[in-house]
């Protein structure tokens, strides 16, 4: 996982969740973290990681991705046992 993909995966949990999160980053960031990305019907992304399962659409026109997306992505990262590494000090 790359810096780009740790940036991703910081604003992914920051709270509040952020607005202006883009999709293609957040799909990126599932690929960096080896999960089974696939496309579904439609705009409907399918991602498979650690044994958990979700489908997300994939927003359209605009490429940012809504606050209530970003937190179902948390909240599937989670459950997948994905977490940002916190600093300590």
């Amino acid at each position: 996982m790359n810096s780009r993909h740790r940036k991703t995966l910081d604003l992914v949990f920051a709270e509040p969740a952020p607005a202006d999160l883009r999709w293609a980053d957040i799909e990126g960031l599932f690929r960096a973290l080896d999960a089974d990305v696939s496309e579904g019907a439609g705009s409907r992304v399918r991602v498979a990681l650690g044994g958990v399962r979700a489908v997300f659409h994939r927003p359209h026109p605009s490429p940012e991705t809504k606050r209530s997306a970003v937190r179902a992505v948390r909240d599937f990262l989670d459950a997948a046992g994905v977490r940002p590494v916190r600093e300590q000090g």
